[in-house]
């Protein structure tokens, strides 16, 4: 009998107890993983453009070995591009919700500006789940409604370990990871689902291009003129557009450009040419990790009232391990950036890692199983969903005095740490 064979013969069947068995205290299971094989839509061997960095160029790490491994997109990046599963698309023609996933969360939202009047007026407004720092998010501290909620929800979970009122507020801010650092609390929870995108054995390429201006159509005295007006500004014709422009080397820092000269023995230095993109002689891997662990440590409860229902730790772990479920098994696109466009490869296959042993095959991906967790988390939605905010509490405005009194008040602490 083959891996294969063996890891379907001792596959766990997916159910609801099972789901149950994982949010318990009493569980063996550590963690559940998939690693994710990911493929460019040119087909295999295609160039793909990972991010980059300031100075560095692309985050390319070489082994021992010799491998060259390259972070296509980093844990926060995927976070912060899986937390959006769970906001509003917006009604259909009956008046119901687009998206199934957003029915499971609160629905915030952030006025930044407006302009204009009337049939004219446009509001920029921001979802809770957009923010790149979740409920710690300086946006956050800089609408004071808003603020009003978050900070004591932090300060529960910081003086009490009771996650319940965060998570009837921001239940997203526990499964993704947050930390206040920017609030009263500094208070720092670790990610129940962690995602991160990598390619192996890579070959980077440069780039090199030629802008051509309309400067030789220009006559003298136009020329001259530019000439003079750029001289006098101290700018270059080439960076407004006004003059041939060759782009070989990438722009860095002034204090990196001391070490990183566009040439080095008289070659061209491959530190600053522009990026032009990898190859992956090897795969591209997404590995996802559901860290039952820290799920587990979890604390918490929400108390019954008139028109609430109680709500238990052991009822909250199922909620926010339902919605880490959700986000790790839903197909989403994979456009990452320019020039990084990655489809799906083979099936995927999701392993339960117990304390001890062999991980052991449990179906997450297929229609049966995603229906199955989408079902369960809708009803341990029901009893949070009488604690979520309500009428003026889930519409704040962003205020730019708060906004500056939270830069003074950094400055204020940076002043006193570097004394």
């Amino acid at each position: 009998m083959n891996a294969a064979m063996e890891d379907r013969a001792n596959s766990l069947l997916l159910t609801e107890e099972l789901i149950d068995g994982w949010a318990s205290t009493q569980s063996d299971t550590v963690a559940l993983h998939l690693k994710q094989k990911l493929l460019p839509v040119e087909g295999e061997g295609g160039v793909i453009f990972p991010p980059t960095y300031a100075d560095i160029g692309y985050n390319i790490d070489t082994l021992s070995d010799g491998t060259r491994v390259a972070t296509i997109d980093s844990v926060g990046s995927q976070a912060n591009r899986l937390e959006p599963l769970f906001k509003s698309t917006g009604k259909d023609e009956n008046g119901r919700e687009r998206n199934s996933l957003a029915e499971l969360v609160p629905q915030i939202e952030i006025e930044l500006h407006s302009k204009g009047e009337g049939s004219e007026k446009h509001i920029e407004s921001r979802s809770l789940l957009d923010l790149a720092h979740r409920s710690a998010d300086a946006v956050v501290q800089a609408s004071p409604s808003l603020a009003k909620l978050v900070s004591p929800a932090f300060l529960a979970l910081h003086r009490h370990g009771d996650a319940g009122p965060l998570c009837a507020l921001a239940p997203t801010s526990l499964v993704f990871g947050v930390w206040d650092s920017r609030g009263e609390t500094g208070e720092k929870r670790p990610r129940l689902i962690r995602s991160i995108i990598r390619a192996w054995n890579v070959e980077p390429l440069f780039a090199a291009a030629q802008f051509n201006s309309t400067w030789k159509s220009l006559d003298e005295e136009q020329q001259e003129a530019l000439q003079t007006e750029a001289k006098a500004k101290k700018v270059r014709l080439s960076e407004k557009g006004f003059a041939d422009a060759p782009a070989t080397f990438r722009k860095v820092s002034q204090s990196a450009a001391k070490h990183m000269t566009e040439f080095r023995n008289g070659s061209p230095n491959a530190e600053r040419r522009v990026l032009g993109g990898v190859i992956a002689r090897g795969p591209i891997e997404r590995n996802v990790t559901i860290n039952l662990v820290a799920l587990r440590a979890i604390r918490g409860e929400l108390p019954r009232s008139d028109e609430r229902q109680e709500v238990s730790a052991e009822t909250l772990r199922r909620y926010l391990l339902a919605l880490a479920l959700l986000a790790g098994t839903r197909d989403h696109d994979l456009f990452l950036r320019e020039g990084c466009h990655l489809r799906y490869g083979d099936a995927d296959s999701w392993y339960a890692v117990p304390r001890r042993g062999h991980n052991r095959l449990v179906d997450l991906a297929s229609e049966n199983a995603r229906s199955m967790i989408l079902k369960y988390a809708t009803r341990q939605a029901v009893p949070l969903s009488t604690h979520w905010p309500k009428g003026n509490d889930i519409s704040h405005r962003f205020d730019l005095k708060a906004a500056k009194k939270l830069i003074a008040r950094k400055e204020a602490d940076d002043q006193s740490d570097a004394v």
